[in-house]
């Protein structure tokens, strides 16, 4: 089994910036895609950014420029820098990642944090 732990959400004024962090543990052999998903009240769980192990980054439009995933590998943690933060960006952040559990290839969750902009 292996588990998902985020950290680093909070309230943060327009502007500001948030670091998000995800630690994967448990019976990992290696890990393929990360990503972070965001869902706001009332809407969709939508993909923010995603990483290959080969390093290919995709992020969706409204964050390109403002926000930057990185991965350390030797501590199977995932980040995503998020500056200047506008309101629209409040929800609760997600990460994602396809594992190699020493069993099959499976995708796990994290369990959220809130990021909330405001003033």
């Amino acid at each position: 089994q292996v588990q998902l732990v985020e950290s680093g959400g909070g309230l943060v004024q327009p502007g500001g910036s948030l670091r998000l962090s995800c630690a994967a543990s448990g019976r990992i052999l290696s890990i393929y895609n990360m990503a972070w998903y965001r869902q706001a009240p009332g809407k969709q769980r939508e993909l923010v950014v995603t990483t290959t192990s080969g390093g290919i980054i995709n992020y969706q439009d409204s964050v390109k420029g403002r926000f930057t995933i990185s991965r350390d590998n030797a501590k199977n943690t995932v980040y995503l820098q998020m500056n200047s933060l506008k309101p629209e960006d409040t929800a609760v952040y997600y990460c994602y990642e396809v594992v190699n559990d020493y069993v099959s290839r499976r995708a796990y969750w994290g369990q959220g944090t809130q990021v909330t902009v405001s003033s």
